[in-house]
């Protein structure tokens, strides 16, 4: 009677995966919450990491947080967490995230400035782009890109084995065309927006590349599934009439895409 040696017959190691990143990649607004994560940081069971680790039987450590920039990364966001950093081992062998929505408040401080813009200057086109030019958008290539290059730099510092994955954010708001009532926005200035997340996403791009990141891009795939769209319809849910308590934010659908679209690239280097 043979016996299998015991390398053959010992089972393989789970892979060790740890999650990263904002309240896009904590999956903020989608229930169940998770019980493993404070509740200020809104991430949920059924974000994308947590589908993936599901789906692929993978060990997960994940470390989201809605509200996140790059520099909680270093430093606890709250009181009861811990630097995201934190997570990452010389042994980690998968990291996901995203990140850079929240660096210099970009995606909620440009809402809030052309939510603003078109309630003081009722019926103008676009006078969001008018009041602030390049002003919203300048941050991302001086600040933001350089925090970014930094923070996965020093992911594959403190992970060199891992593979290093961040998304891109699906669309927003759409290419032209109103979003109202969804997003109280001036027509004009659901394409200023649009051009600003372009310019954060291709920040997001040039990052991976400098530092030999995988980059998801999800422009093409979210294309006709922003917050503008019905129900059914959407990744994105809008500020008005949303279905879940964290507007402007993925649903649980938009949470699938990007499992789907982060599996796509695991190991596809």
């Amino acid at each position: 009677m043979g016996f299998a040696s015991p390398a053959a017959a010992a089972p393989s190691q789970p892979l060790e995966y740890v999650n990263l990143g904002d309240s896009f990649s904590a999956g903020s607004g989608v229930s169940p919450m998770a019980p493993t994560q404070i509740s200020q940081c809104w991430q949920s069971e059924q974000n994308f990491s947590h589908l993936i680790a599901q789906q692929l039987g993978y060990t997960l450590t994940d470390v989201s947080c809605g509200g996140a920039k790059t520099e909680d990364f270093y430093a606890p966001q709250y009181a009861g967490t811990r630097a995201q950093f934190d997570a990452l081992t010389p042994t980690t062998e998968l990291v996901t995230l995203m990140i850079g929505g929240n660096n210099n408040s970009t995606f909620a401080g440009a809402m809030a400035s052309c939510i603003g813009a078109m309630v003081s200057t009722p019926g103008a086109q676009a006078p969001c782009r008018a009041q602030y030019g390049t002003s919203l958008a300048d941050p991302i290539e001086a600040k933001t890109y350089p925090a970014l290059v930094k923070a996965l730099g020093d992911i594959h510092e403190r992970s060199p084995r891992a593979q290093v994955i961040i998304a891109g954010y699906p669309w927003l708001v759409p290419a032209t065309g109103s979003c109202f009532p969804q997003l109280p926005l001036a027509p004009g200035d659901v394409q200023y927006l649009r051009e600003l997340q372009a310019s954060l996403n291709d920040a997001v791009r040039r990052a991976a590349q400098e530092t030999d990141t995988t980059f998801v891009d999800m422009s093409q795939v979210s294309d006709g599934r922003d917050g503008c769209q019905p129900v059914g319809q959407r990744w994105i849910e809008p500020m008005l009439n949303a279905t879940q308590p964290v507007p402007v934010h993925p649903n649980a659908d938009g949470e699938r895409a990007l499992a789907t679209e982060m599996m796509k690239a695991i190991d596809a280097r």
